[in-house]
């Protein structure tokens, strides 16, 4: 029935973009439609993948350019998530993901939520004085790429970013760590290799810098990224884990993109989104959705003026 806007509760711009890309992605709704519905209301009320599904419902099956997220937003009250405040895109998109996965009863569904969107990497620490070498695998759901280089310098594009990401860096001086071969602090290299990428991968631009003050202010130079994106052609074979089966799933086509405008302490939340059903992408901006082209979205890609 086309794409339907979420009525703004009071600074829900964030979560409302953010429920978007979730509920646009045909892939996760496959998984909330089988979940298993809690049998009392006062459960019911309390969880958040059944109340994503209301939401879902009624968006699916109303004629309204726009629906109330209201009642999940109660739900995730429940859950400690402040109403009312400004949020941060990929600290409440983490806070969503934890919540739905502790919230699916169902193990087989766990494991197709982690496979559509964990990513898997190895983290390695060589000691420079005797070789010594670490390795930990870990696993997060997006990735944190960079905007400046470690000189602070701007980066190009995502493509530059991801190669800082993965790039091995020394820690020498206050960085060193402890070498149990060598029995004191020595210097290290440390490095990321890349075991697994998943279905929908999720990336998030560190925007926000730290100066040397307690101020944060947001970095709004244009970072452009593509539409498609293919690992194999930006990592090299020394920032991979992995075997040609997985590399060769390794490409990407660009689904979402959830755009900020304004500053740290005040601004506003858009997507933009592409509908897998339809071939289109859209905008949503609150209750507003238009049709928009790529042009309107290579937009987001940064300036201290962004508008859409």
């Amino acid at each position: 029935t086309g794409a339907v806007g979420l009525y703004n509760v009071g600074q829900s711009c964030c979560l409302n973009s953010l429920l978007q890309v979730f509920l646009m992605n045909i892939h996760f709704t496959r998984i909330l439609r089988r979940i298993t519905v809690p049998p009392h209301t006062g459960q019911q009320h309390r969880n958040v993948p059944y109340q994503m599904l209301l939401l879902l419902e009624k968006m699916q099956c109303g004629k309204q350019k726009a629906v109330s997220p209201i009642a999940l937003a109660r739900c995730l009250s429940g859950h400690r998530v402040k109403l009312f405040v400004q949020h941060d895109a990929a600290q409440l998109f983490l806070t969503l993901w934890n919540l739905i996965k502790q919230q699916m009863k169902k193990p087989e569904l766990v494991e197709e939520l982690n496979y559509l969107y964990t990513i898997c990497v190895q983290e390695h620490l060589t000691c420079q004085k005797c070789s010594l070498e670490t390795k930990r695998n870990s696993s997060m759901v997006t990735l944190p790429l960079p905007v400046l280089d470690s000189n602070s310098h701007m980066l190009k594009n995502l493509e530059d970013s991801l190669q800082c990401f993965f790039r091995p860096e020394e820690l020498t001086d206050l960085n060193m760590c402890f070498c149990e071969q060598c029995g004191r602090r020595t210097p290290f290299l440390q490095s990321m290799k890349l075991v697994h990428l998943p279905q929908t991968l999720t990336i998030h631009l560190k925007r926000f810098c730290f100066e040397k003050s307690t101020d944060v202010h947001k970095l709004s130079h244009d970072l452009p990224f593509p539409q498609d994106l293919d690992f194999n052609a930006v990592l090299t074979e020394n920032q991979c884990q992995a075997d040609d089966n997985e590399k060769a799933a390794w490409q990407y086509e660009l689904f979402a993109v959830v755009a900020h405008s304004g500053s740290t302490s005040c601004g506003h939340y858009c997507a933009y989104v592409w509908s897998l059903t339809e071939c289109k992408w859209y905008c949503f901006n609150d209750s507003e959705v238009h049709q928009v082209s790529w042009d309107d979205v290579k937009c987001t890609y940064g300036h201290s003026k962004l508008h859409w």
